[in-house]
């Protein structure tokens, strides 16, 4: 198992990681806090506040996958040290 933070900034976005989620033939899961989700449910994904850093749990590996999420990894607050 896996996992890596991102922060979906917009609704394209969210919709694009949904597609990316549903080319895998495994579980992935997006949560936070107590809150998961199927990172292959739009409505899921959607429900979810998008204005937080959220964490992606796979439970295999996908090279493509990865890489997609990389682009949505969450930028590093300056304020926080």
């Amino acid at each position: 198992m896996k996992e890596r933070k991102i922060k979906l900034t917009s609704m394209e976005e969210a919709k694009a990681f949904v597609q990316a989620a549903m080319k895998c033939d495994y579980d992935v899961d997006v949560y936070y806090n107590r809150v998961v989700i199927d990172a292959k449910s739009i409505l899921g994904v959607l429900s979810l506040d998008l204005t937080r850093v959220l964490t992606v749990r796979m439970f295999e590996e996908n090279a493509e996958f990865e890489e997609f999420l990389d682009k949505l990894a969450p930028v590093a607050d300056s304020k926080i040290a």
